[in-house]
Formats: structure tokens, sequence, C-alpha cells
């Protein structure tokens, strides 16, 4: 009874800090709510890297839960997992290759989540700007969302594997290993994405979350974004440590000691 009623305390306090209600099923509506839910309470953010704060990936729901934060793809996808799997969802953790531009990452550069229902489903809370409910994995039609269309295709490696890409408005997002891994899997390159000079997490500072109207609010460093469901931005300048940490507050509800700089 014991671990059940650490299962239960657990749940209840993930979904408090989330303002979702508890799921009557661990089926698709129930997935959705969770989903939207969480993009709208827990920002995607990077701040731990700028305020030398270890990020272990051991201790995640303390991190989202306990002290009120958000993080990157390892934490929340990581942290997302362990909640989906207490309802009773049967949840997978997959490595992504994260397109640049030009080429796409190394392996583990994003962890997203599969979760199987009567259809397997893409579950990803942590990308910054992505889909705001589920994607069919085994669809290769445009799906609709909130965020935008997105299309999973068959990707064409010619190596067996079935990756999968994920694209976003026609764009290529991430290359998507079919291949469940364990969450310590990514801890070498969650540690080379949060401490190297080369990663693009240690030289940019960011905050980002999904607005009550599928809008976005970013803050990145001193720069203020409001992007609206139209696509319209608003962007200002705050000046002053007191008009950040307060941007920090009342947007994100994340409550800091101190200003977080880029120091590298």
């Amino acid at each position: 009874m014991a671990d059940a009623d650490a299962d239960d305390s657990f749940v209840d306090d993930y979904l408090a800090r989330i303002g979702a209600a508890r799921p009557a099923a661990a089926d698709l509506a129930g997935l959705k709510a969770l989903q939207r839910a969480h993009l709208g309470t827990v920002p995607f953010e990077n701040l731990s890297i700028h305020l030398g704060e270890t990020i272990d990936l051991n201790t995640l729901p303390d991190k989202i839960i306990g002290r009120r934060r958000g993080g990157f793809c390892y934490e929340l996808n990581g942290a997302f997992a362990q909640l989906l799997t207490a309802l009773g969802y049967r949840v997978s953790r997959h490595s992504a290759r994260v397109w640049s531009g030009k080429r796409y990452g190394p392996p583990f550069d994003h962890l997203a989540l599969r979760v199987q229902l009567d259809e397997p489903w893409l579950v990803d809370v942590g990308f910054g700007r992505f889909a705001h409910h589920p994607l069919r994995l085994d669809h290769r039609r445009p799906q609709p969302d909130a965020a935008g269309t997105f299309l999973v295709m068959d990707a064409d490696t010619g190596d067996g594997f079935g990756d999968l890409d994920v694209l976003m408005g026609g764009e290529r997002q991430y290359r998507l290993d079919p291949r469940p891994y364990a969450l310590e899997d990514f801890a070498p390159t969650c540690w080379w994405q949060s401490t190297s000079p080369a990663s693009h997490f240690t030289r940019s500072l960011t905050c980002s979350m999904v607005t009550a109207d599928g809008g976005r609010v970013t803050l990145s460093g001193d720069k203020l974004i409001v992007t609206a469901p139209t696509g319209r931005r608003d962007e200002r300048l705050l000046v002053g440590d007191e008009a950040v940490l307060a941007a920090y507050r009342e947007r994100f509800d994340v409550v800091l000691d101190r200003v977080p700089r880029v120091t590298r």
C-alpha cells in the first residue's frame, strides 16, 4: 500500500501542478488534455544552465512539481513519461535527431515519447514550438493541430531501422528512432547539451510556454515576445533586473532570486 499511496501522491501533486483533472481512463481524450495542460503550465526553459544548477535526470518531478520550474526535452518529456506511466499509459522514450536547417543532429539530440493506445502516438512536451496534441505515428497524411499542420513520414535512410521524419508546416523538425531507450541512455547527451560551449543551450537563454489562447510567450534574455495564434508578434525589451524577474514570475510562474545570464 505504501507504494500505491506514493504513486497517488505523485500523480495528485503533478496534476495539481499542471491544473489537470485525473483522466477517467488511460485513453486518447485524457492524453490530449494532459499534453495541452502541461504545455500551458510548464515552460520550456534552459535557465538551470545559466544559474549554475545541476541537471539531474533522477530528480525530474521534484524540479517541475516542488520547485515549479520547467526544463528542456530530457527533463520535460522525462518527467511527463513518469506521470503518464503512473496513470496507466504505455509509454516508451525515443531518441530524435533535430534538423538544424542543413542536417540532422546526433542520436539522443532530443527525447520524445511514444504512447501506445489502439494506435501509436507521438507525444512531445519538450520541443518548444511544436504540436499541442499527440500525433499519429502510423499516419502518413497531414495532421492538423492548433500549432500548425504536421506530417509523419518514413525516413529514406536505407538502413532498415524504420526511422520517421516529423515535419511541421512542411519544414523538417526531427528524425525519430523507433527503438525505445531507457532514460539513463540520454544522460551523456543531456550533460553535453548543458555544458559544452558548442551546444546552443549554453550559448542562448530561453523560457517559453503556450498561452491560454493557443499563442506563445517567450522570454529570451531581456526580450519578451508574445505571439498570437494568428502569428502576430509583439516584442519589447525589459529594462532592469526587476522587470525581467517580474516577467518570469508573472508570465511563467517561475520565481527566481537572480536573473540568469549567458556567460559563455
